[in-house]
């Protein structure tokens, strides 16, 4: 049994490498010329837009590489199948059950790769490839900006904070920065605008060139008018980390599944809409398993008959799965968004049906091939 592990996998992995390889080789061309165009708007030197390709090749192959174990697991079910050796094997005692237990190890195995480099490595590679583009571009990176929520709980009740950020930097600074203080009454009572901030280790924002509007409490026994005060550095405790401000700024894609949990739950402890950032949590901690959908979905592939068709037509048969689990995972998650579906339900109702369909098909081939 250990040879026929041995010659399975070899197979296997040495085909989804190919493949994969041949994907990012593709799409890193076409975000270099996409890049290189840019860099000629821009003046910059063409080492740069390779670069740029490169900082999003992780990020590539996180999305890809499901789609390469499918395709590259069909390529060698599928040649196994049309020169017999599969036949060889099964003839030799390589049961159904037991071929289905060697691919479900390799799909394992394959789902950790790709949780590794879809919760490490991609997500640092797509900030830094963010704020390399900030950075050559000479400005800061804005996005749309983005508004975050804080509440307190005082002596005298409890304070709501809106808080406002324009753009991050490269150097992990911000700008831009508003900050609404809400007393207990819901009446605004301070207003604090900075042209820059960086944020402590102990979560202190540190505000430059700041200017704090504070107003008087509606019902003030001796009211007021309101009060203007110019600060060069202002101290402002908060619980917001540069993580949550990070998170909330950058593209989804630059956040861990952790990153993504903590942001969720903090948006949801602050009343705010957090469905979507829920179901892409859910969608990034399910999506490694479906490289164990993948090899399930091209398993049957090794008990169709040999005049069944080329080893090609299944390849392409493999490609079509592939597009159509990336469209209804896509679908899933919109129609989730829209309908309020349960956000773990919408991320893995894709890779329960495509697995549900890959088990039917090869119980179907087993019993009557």
């Amino acid at each position: 049994m250990k040879t026929v592990r041995r010659l399975l996998y070899r197979d296997i992995v040495a085909s989804v490498a190919f493949v994969a390889v041949a994907f990012l080789s593709l799409f890193f061309f076409i975000d270099f010329v996409e890049e290189l165009e840019s860099a000629g708007r821009s003046g910059r030197a063409a080492w740069s837009a390779a670069l740029a390709a490169g900082f999003a090749l992780p990020g590539h192959f996180y999305e890809l590489f499901p789609i390469a174990v499918l395709i590259g697991t069909i390529y060698s079910m599928s040649r196994l199948a049309q020169s017999s050796e599969f036949v060889i094997l099964r003839t030799g005692g390589l049961g159904p059950g037991r071929a289905l237990a060697l691919l479900a190890v390799l799909g394992l195995a394959f789902g950790f790769t790709t949780w590794l480099v879809g919760d490490y490595v991609a997500p640092a590679s797509e900030r830094q490839g963010v704020l390399f583009k900030a950075r050559n571009s000479g400005k800061d990176y804005s996005g749309a900006g983005v508004w975050l929520k804080e509440r307190r709980s005082t002596p005298q009740g409890d304070f709501s904070y809106s808080v406002n950020v324009q753009a991050t930097n490269p150097l992990g600074g911000m700008s831009g920065i508003r900050i609404y203080e809400f007393d207990p009454t819901g009446h605004l009572a301070t207003r604090i605008e900075a042209n820059e901030a960086r944020i402590g280790d102990d979560g202190t924002w540190t505000l430059s060139k700041a200017k704090a509007m504070h107003w008087p409490a509606p019902r003030a026994e001796s009211p007021s008018r309101m009060r203007i005060e110019v600060h060069e550095t202002l101290k402002w405790p908060s619980t917001l980390t540069v993580g949550m401000v990070t998170a909330a700024v950058l593209p989804v894609g630059t956040m861990t599944t952790a990153e993504l949990w903590r942001f969720s739950r903090h948006l949801s402890s602050q009343e705010q809409a957090a469905e979507g950032h829920e179901i892409q949590f859910w969608k990034k901690a399910l999506y490694p398993l479906a490289c164990l959908v993948m090899v399930a979905l091209a398993l049957p592939f090794a008990y169709t008959h040999a005049r069944a068709g080329s080893v090609s037509l299944k390849v392409f048969g493999g490609i079509m799965l592939g597009i159509s689990f990336v469209l209804l995972n896509n679908l899933a998650s919109h129609m989730g968004l829209l309908r309020g579906w349960t956000p773990w339900v919408a991320a893995a109702t894709p890779s329960l049906i495509y697995l549900g369909l890959s088990m039917a098909a090869f119980a179907w081939l087993v019993r009557y091939r």
